[in-house]
């Protein structure tokens, strides 16, 4: 009996070992929700819910009799479940976000990826002293010269050669083959690497884009993704509200993260009104306490739905729901009431670091926020519509206007990304601006009636369509003038007459309408077909990345906003690894940091004390009397540079010192202190030395600067001579010297 109890032991020991790539997979994937958390308080996810997600994978997924293709089933299908439940109550801008962390911890953990790739992608050149001189190309800048020589120094296995390729490189800044062309192209990240391109995986391209053109590095962090996880990743990802109903119950509210724009009501009315319940809301406030505790024991039991609205402003009545949810018990034998399987209890609410954490790990959380890009929103709108909504009128402007408001919709929500220059004013045009003037588009083609009734021929009035939608639908959010002739102007480009031709065979195409004549470029056509299922997949067919022509918007507005995202993004990642995580250089974080503590200390000047009085200068020989006020206040100028230089340099060495003291055991590491080593840690400026300095996006450049104001300052100094020329960005107060 020992014997055959030894042998299935062994044999269950075997079989277990085959499913820890499953294990393995589901830890990766835990502490990357687990790391969301930093991102946002509002993305608590519970053991309990994430263990949901793992054995409903394990019960859904494809059986298979070889035990390899079963785990290869567990795995892609947990994977896939796990971020379409993660996904839905993330904010669009941090979407991306999350599945390039899956992305690159699940390679991480395979050995597919070196995690100092990973580090170099995060940090990029920021912590690299670079010393090789720039070639002398027009096309190359500095920034990118320190860039490309800290690539080839992070990662020499894929770019050790790049600098010296780069300084061979032919051609002029208007190039358009080789190095000068791949820089400058509109879309890099889609085409060949000169010289490398067999040689680079889909990370490491992503490194180049980076490191070359960083406003292109979410575009090719999107297509990195999909070569990894696959394309429906990469993609939007439409809200299901049903099957968040169906998983919950009404001891598990269902929480709306709310942000500009997003308003859930009409939403969660709509689903009710499917499944014929009532839904009883309540605007939470001060004193709203007792009638919101009345609605929720009613919804128990009743079934009813209650929904409780902007519960950021009545923060204290959620503690109490989470004390009346945890009352009532888990399990339904346990409970200590009877909950009606049919209750649902909605709560709406805006990010607050104060919301009770243990309210969100039972809850499901959603958002609600328009999807980024035409493409996306024009899916996002047409899940909106119905086939009814076609073959209301027969008239050839009928779809034509309907798209078009579509078009219109998505446009001008999308403008938001550009900040200012999109819109003076960040609007929240959200569905129900959209829904009111559908209404009114539909409500004059009834008034003018149908061509073929009784020989009609009352036209459209265009005029009164882009009246009322942009001064009166959209234009009621709007206050000011300027955004009001902005959005006139779009309305009247998209609201023409010629929408309704065609050309030849061909159907009006709206990118065709916004450039220039003579560029042949198409994108957006209009779709005409009788049935709504290919509308759905023409649009499904646009481009994933705009031009900001279509926007009407200059390509630098684009090239702004894209930069901005690669850098908030990256930096977003960067502050919510693990303090001390490897980073494949065999150093520890504490070694690093004291090598560029020593190194700072090395650089800064021993005693730099220069007399104010003698900053003052004399007469200029040969200079008239009416000079010599001038000179003076150019010497106190002066005087007032060097003060708080030297109050710069004074807290650098005073923080260095008091940090190697600290890391050696001498003193206690303070709070202070401990900011400090992580953000030089993260090769970025500690907020203390931006505090008594100014503000930059690494601390190489950062500390650079420190020197080359130093160095300025201090030949005027001792020479008593204004330099020619002036370097103007290093002065603290630039208004002052002028």
């Amino acid at each position: 009996k020992l014997i055959v109890a030894h042998e299935t032991r062994q044999r269950i020991n075997a079989a277990r070992e085959e499913y820890r790539p499953v294990a393995i997979r589901g830890a990766v994937l835990y502490f990357i929700v687990v790391e969301m958390c930093s991102v946002s308080n509002m993305y608590q996810t519970s053991l309990p819910q994430f263990m949901s997600v793992f054995t409903r994978s394990i019960d859904n997924s494809e059986d298979a009799q070889i035990t390899s293709a079963r785990i290869k089933n567990i795995i892609e299908y947990f994977t896939r479940d796990l971020f379409q439940y993660i996904v839905r109550g993330l904010f669009s801008k941090h979407k991306l976000l999350f599945v390039l962390l899956m992305a690159c911890k699940i390679q991480m953990r395979s050995k597919d990826l070196d995690p100092s790739n990973f580090d170099a992608l995060l940090k990029g050149s920021a912590g690299v002293s670079v010393d090789k001189p720039k070639p002398n190309h027009s096309w190359l800048k500095d920034r990118i010269w320190t860039n490309i020589v800290a690539l080839a120094e992070q990662s020499p296995h894929a770019f050790k050669q790049l600098p010296e390729l780069i300084a061979k490189a032919e051609g002029g800044k208007n190039a358009k083959t080789g190095w000068p062309g791949f820089m400058s192209s509109e879309a890099p990240e889609t085409m060949e690497v000169p010289d490398l391109n067999d040689k680079l995986n889909a990370f490491e391209r992503m490194l180049l884009i980076r490191a070359v053109r960083e406003d292109r590095t979410m575009l090719a962090a999107s297509r990195y993704v999909e070569a990894v996880l696959g394309k429906e990743y990469a993609e939007a990802q439409q809200l299901n509200i049903q099957n968040c109903i169906d998983e919950t119950d009404g001891l598990n509210p269902i929480i709306f993260l709310l942000s500009q724009g997003s308003d859930p009501t009409a939403l969660i009315e709509v689903a009710a009104k499917k499944m014929k319940k009532k839904v009883t809301p309540i605007s939470m406030g001060q004193g709203q306490e007792p009638a919101a505790r009345a609605i929720v024991e009613t919804s128990w039991d009743s079934g009813e739905w209650a929904l409780l609205q902007n519960c950021h402003l009545g923060l204290p009545f959620l503690v109490q729901l989470e004390d009346m949810i945890r009352a009532v018990g888990g399990s339904v034998g346990e409970r200590t009431r009877t909950i009606h399987p049919e209750a649902r209890i909605w709560i709406t609410a805006e990010p607050n670091s104060d919301f009770p954490i243990g309210l969100l790990q039972m809850s499901i959380k959603l958002t609600n926020e328009p999807p980024q890009g035409i493409k996306a929103g024009l899916i996002r709108t047409y899940s909106w519509l119905s086939q009814d909504y076609l073959e209301m009128f027969r008239r050839t402007e009928w779809r034509p206007l309907m798209f078009t408001l579509n078009f219109l919709h998505s446009v001008v929500v999308e403008r938001r990304k550009f900040g200012p220059i999109g819109f003076t004013v960040p609007y929240e045009f959200n569905q129900g601006d959209w829904t009111a003037s559908l209404a009114f588009i539909i409500n004059h083609m009834t008034n003018i009636g149908e061509e073929q009734v009784k020989g009609n021929t009352k036209p459209v009035s265009w005029e009164t369509v882009r009246y009322m939608v942009a001064e009166i639908q959209y234009g009621g959010r709007i206050t000011d003038n300027i955004d009001r002739a902005l959005f006139s102007a779009i309305t009247t480009k998209l609201f023409d007459p010629s929408i309704v031709t065609k050309i030849g065979d061909k159907p009006f195409d709206f990118l065709s309408s916004a450039i220039p004549k003579g560029d042949n470029r198409s994108g957006y056509p209009m779709p005409l077909f009788d049935e709504i299922v290919r509308h759905r997949e023409l649009v499904a067919e646009y481009p994933d990345v705009d031009d900001p022509v279509i926007f009407h918007m200059h390509p630098n507005a684009d090239i702004t906003f894209r930069t901005r995202q690669a850098q908030e993004i990256l930096a977003t990642i960067l502050d919510s690894q693990p303090r001390g995580s490897s980073t494949g250089t065999g150093l520890s974080r504490e070694d690093r940091v004291l090598q560029m503590t020593e190194g700072f200390l090395k650089a800064l000047p021993e005693k730099w004390a220069p007399d104010a009085q003698k900053l003052i200068p004399p007469r200029v020989p040969g200079a008239d009397a009416a000079t010599e006020p001038a000179m003076k206040s150019i010497g106190i100028f002066i005087g007032q540079e060097v003060d708080r230089l030297q109050v710069t340099i004074k807290h650098i060495r005073t923080s260095c010192i008091d940090l190697k003291l600290a890391l050696a055991g001498t003193i206690i590491l303070t709070p202070a202190l401990s900011d400090v080593l992580d953000y030089l840690s993260a090769a970025r400026v500690p907020p203390t030395w931006v505090a008594v300095a100014w503000a930059s996006p690494s601390i190489t450049l950062w500390f650079d600067g420190v020197l080359l104001r130093y160095n300025q300052l201090n030949d005027w100094c001792l020479k008593q001579t204004m330099p020619n020329p002036v370097w103007f960005p290093g002065f603290f107060n630039p208004q002052g010297f002028l």
